[in-house]
């Protein structure tokens, strides 16, 4: 282990001159913080980090404020990834506390931050699902001085301490490129949002606009019609009407992105109705999308790596409030594209 008093003896200054440096208080002139850091740098040191907060003998509650799994499997994956993480810095003093809401409720996603903001924790990492709603606790966490970072849903108005996810627009773009694979010469596309009240989904309109705009930009000379279709009730019989009545006004579809993890709903249809032609592309590898996956009935799948969602945005939190590090203010996930061909690589795969 190198120590602070070995860089103080190596560049000829006290140790308190290094601390200063190293934990970026107090005054320094600027040559002698450039030569303490090069000197850092070139014997590899690492902070003690178990030390250093064992030292400060304190207690960081940090409040995950997530959707109930319960309500919707694609949850699962980050809350998990939460976990991992609070059971690995529980030695540091992390203590992470989970506020569980409604996905499909507004309300008891209010009613969930209102419960956080009273219990006053460090730090908040939230999956900011509905929109509005947000935007007022975001508000009231500034001004009571409470940093928080964002997953799943990226929304940078009220400068979050940390967003971690994918760049949703730039995923809209990709699951366009791929739909328009084999269609040259042009077709009808759909962009069908599943289960969601669109309106106040931000990632989802900008999934859409990427959609959007790939094609907007790609279609010199050729003829491409892209049709959105807002659905609802995936679960009931009604939906299969709906898709029907979709398909019916719109016999020549080439394919099929469903911007969410429903892309089951819309292949179990397909597969129903003996439908092969329409290339199918979602989200997120959940058991039923992957049962239609390595059917080859859903081509493609965006993996958003919900688990590492979870894990990093805790993480993240640590790293600048707990251990004091500088971290990107926005850390975007890869845009994996997954086939029946690669996916054990992912499904082996911790995080």
């Amino acid at each position: 282990m190198v120590r602070i008093k070995d860089i103080a003896e190596k560049a000829g200054v006290s140790t308190g001159t290094v601390d200063r440096v190293l934990h970026e208080r107090g005054r320094v002139a600027e040559d002698v913080r450039q030569k303490v850091l090069e000197i850092a740098k070139e014997l590899n040191y690492q902070p003690n980090l178990l030390a250093r907060t064992l030292v400060n003998n304190r207690t960081y509650d940090i409040a995950a404020l997530i959707p109930d799994p319960a309500q919707d499997d694609y949850w699962q994956a980050p809350q998990t990834g939460i976990e991992k993480a609070a059971a690995e810095l529980t030695q540091y003093g992390v203590r992470v506390t989970q506020f569980i809401f409604d996905p499909l409720n507004a309300n008891s996603f209010k009613e969930q931050a209102a419960e956080v903001r009273a219990r006053q924790p460090i730090a908040i990492l939230v999956a900011p699902i509905f929109y509005r709603e947000s935007l007022a606790y975001f508000k009231q966490w500034k001004e009571a001085g409470i940093p928080f970072a964002l997953f799943n849903t990226h929304i940078p108005d009220y400068e979050p301490l940390i967003y971690i996810g994918q760049d949703s627009y730039q995923s809209g773009y990709l699951a366009a490129k791929l739909l328009q694979y084999g269609h040259p010469e042009g077709g009808t596309f759909l962009v069908v949002h599943i289960d969601v009240d669109l309106a106040n989904s931000s990632h989802l309109i900008n999934k859409e606009q990427g959609f959007y705009d790939y094609f907007h930009q790609h279609s010199a000379g050729k003829m491409f019609k892209i049709v959105q279709a807002d659905l609802g009730n995936s679960t009931s019989e009604a939906f299969q009407d709906q898709l029907d009545k979709l398909l019916l006004q719109n016999p020549e579809v080439k394919g099929i992105f469903v911007t969410n993890s429903k892309a089951h709903t819309v292949a179990q249809y397909l597969q129903t109705k003996g439908i092969s032609q329409i290339r199918l592309i979602g989200y997120d590898l959940m058991e039923k999308n992957l049962e239609f996956l390595n059917k080859g009935t859903i081509d493609f799948l965006i993996n958003q790596n919900p688990k590492g969602q979870g894990y990093w945005g805790i993480y993240g939190l640590a790293d600048q409030l707990v251990f004091k590090k500088k971290t990107n203010p926005i850390k975007y996930l890869p845009l994996d594209i997954i086939t029946k061909e690669n996916l054990h690589y992912y499904i082996e795969a911790d995080l």
